[in-house]
């Protein structure tokens, strides 16, 4: 089957109408939904619109909205016509043949739909003299016709050739509604699809679908079987984004279009069952520290049993090993962020070249990474935030090399047998703008799902969301991505959100013994945290004061224990984790606590 063609509104990005049709080519779009608005701020007539648009390699697949058209008095119809006689005119102009008309939310409407049908086939017949046609959309929030299959019935009884139906998933989703039913309708009377994803939530459909909307594959709605019954259907239009997000409509256009674009392509490997990647693990974590202050990274590393086993030959690069868990700490780079940060997440693959191809095919830039003759050739591509995703080999078989024999001369030093397994789970905190498509960078590049719906805390310095992505393979990758909704001004500390590696332990208590003993300091939330798991019947007073001895956390049901360092080099910390039975934690539920320490620390610290 060929591809489909992938078309995106205007409305769903920020910008003047150049840089959204910009950001909409550059991503790889077909066409464009030309919103009505955007026309209106344009000062250019639709001539040199459509000019522009023929340029760039996009057609104008829909002009929209035109609102409040049928079931009105005489009165109001007669002004409704004037209105679609202009549109129909802008239309011509632009070189565009499908007009969206919206349900009516008049006041003045009348719930009548035999007289909606005469008047949308009159709509529908000035349409045809022009060689257009209109596709009608049930509003959800229409004053009478707020349904798709309602909108069915309207536009067949109509029985117009120029009348058909826009199919939007929001509108359809969002009033409980059932799509297989779309199977019946002909193909050829489908005249549009428009897509949006959402979360569920309870609230007015209005505010919902104006802030709330998102990308497939960011949200809850189940899009796949939508896009399969139209499929069977007979519907061959475009699958058409049309998503009012506040964040997206504030966005740099161009990644958001990007990210638009990349969730068309995840739905197309939905639709057709396409495997999503296996994974073998996490191989590594790259951090990228400030010479200045590196040394409190790897003293924290020294403590929790890790041991420098290799310099890279020719670059800053220091390898640390721990029981499976591999950190590569190198020096910050003149573009990198400040401080240290998690600078890379290299997972293993059985077809390391396969994976980094799809990456690159789901739009993710690809990274050529400079090496010697006989340095290891890192497959690797930068993922939204920035952070490099490379893309190794799986684990080799005992006593075999592993992929970069020949980049790191050995230290001489073997790490002793302790309780770090590998690699539990790494904490990124990408802004808020682009957790969304941070997100779904995880499900559709590394077929990551989420584990459970997203938490939110309220921390010191404001409320933070996360989500824990997942695999289930047997050694998981594991994703959490968190974000503050609002970090400005002066009150709110100059940290950018802090990331996290958290390493797994068998035996989390006595990791944290050989770091006090190596003089590191671990967290300490003092003792209303450990009172409170005493009342809660979490643990008794007796191994309340051992953890509290021992500065472990206990998450909600006890089963995901873990201690933390302090902020190390103004960004990051540590943390050795012990998960007992099924547990899918990730400390959410300490993360209050757990953030007001290290903010007192870093206060005390100066």
């Amino acid at each position: 089957m060929s591809r489909r063609r992938h078309s995106i509104a205007t409305a769903c990005l920020s910008g003047l109408l150049e840089d959204k049709l910009d950001a909409a080519a550059a991503a790889g779009f077909d066409g464009v939904e030309l919103f009505v608005p955007d026309l209106l701020g344009s000062p250019e007539p639709p001539e040199v619109i459509a000019r522009r648009c023929a340029d760039l390699g996009l057609a104008i697949d829909l002009y929209q909205p035109v609102r409040d058209l049928e079931g009105l008095p005489p009165d109001a119809f007669a002004a409704a016509l004037r209105r679609v006689d202009h549109a129909l005119d802008v239309m011509a102009r632009l070189g565009t043949t499908t007009a969206l008309v919206c349900s009516a939310v008049d006041p003045r409407g009348v719930d009548d739909d035999d007289l909606a049908a005469a008047q949308l086939a009159q709509v529908a017949d000035r349409a045809a003299d022009r060689g257009m046609r209109i596709a009608y959309e049930a509003l959800a929030w229409g004053r009478h016709v707020n349904t798709w299959d309602h909108s069915w019935r309207i536009v067949e009884r109509a029985d117009h050739p120029a009348l058909g139906l826009c199919v939007d998933s929001f509108h359809l989703y969002s009033r409980g509604g059932d799509p297989a039913g779309l199977r019946d309708v002909p193909g050829e009377k489908i005249f549009f699809l428009q897509l949006a994803d959402a979360p569920h939530l309870a609230m007015d459909v209005l505010p919902w679908s104006r802030h709330h909307r998102l990308f497939p594959g960011q949200g809850d709605f189940d899009l796949t079987t939508l896009v399969a019954h139209l499929d069977a259907a007979g519907y061959d239009g475009p699958w058409s984004l049309e998503v009012f997000n506040d964040v997206f409509r504030q966005a740099d256009p161009r990644p958001a279009a990007v990210d638009a674009r990349r969730s068309l392509l995840g739905l197309a490997e939905d639709l057709a069952g396409t495997p999503r990647p296996r994974l073998g693990g996490t191989a590594f974590v790259e951090l990228a520290t400030d010479p200045g202050t590196s040394g409190e990274v790897t003293d924290a590393l020294a403590a929790f049993g890790f041991a420098r086993t290799g310099e890279h030959r020719r670059k800053p690069v220091s390898l640390w090993e721990a029981g499976g868990a591999r950190l590569v700490v190198r020096e910050r780079l003149p573009d990198d962020r400040a401080g240290t940060a998690v600078a890379g997440l290299a997972v293993r693959s059985p077809d390391p070249e396969g994976l980094a191809r799809r990456a690159t095919d789901l739009l993710a830039p690809r990274e050529e990474l400079p090496h010697a003759g006989d340095e290891a050739e890192l497959r690797a591509v930068r993922a939204p935030d920035g952070t490099l995703l490379f893309c190794c080999p799986e684990r080799p078989e005992p006593g075999g090399d592993d992929f970069w024999p020949g980049d790191f001369a050995p230290t001489g030093t073997i790490p002793a047998d302790g309780p770090v397994r590998g690699i539990d789970h790494v904490a990124l905190t990408p802004p808020y703008d682009l957790v969304a498509e941070a997100e779904l960078f995880c499900r559709t590049v590394l077929g990551l799902a989420p584990v459970a719906e997203p938490t939110e805390v309220v921390a010191p310095f404001g409320v933070v969301r996360s989500r824990l992505f997942a695999d289930d393979a047997p050694d998981p990758v594991r994703v959490v991505l968190s974000s503050s909704l609002v970090r400005r001004g002066g009150w709110a500390p100059g940290v950018p959100a802090p990331q996290s590696v958290a390493l797994a332990v068998d035996d989390v208590e006595a990791v944290a013994r050989a770091a006090a003993a190596a003089g590191l300091a671990l967290l300490d939330v003092g003792p209303n945290y450990y009172d409170d798991l005493v009342a809660r019947g979490v643990v008794d007073a007796a191994e309340a004061a051992r953890l509290r001895e021992h500065r472990v956390l206990v998450d909600a049901d006890g089963g995901y224990r873990h201690v933390v360092t302090e902020v190390l080099g103004g960004r990051v910390f540590l943390e050795a984790v012990q998960r007992t039975g099924d547990d899918r934690g990730y400390g959410a539920a300490d993360a209050p606590v757990r953030m007001a320490a290290q903010r007192r620390a870093r206060h005390a610290g100066g």
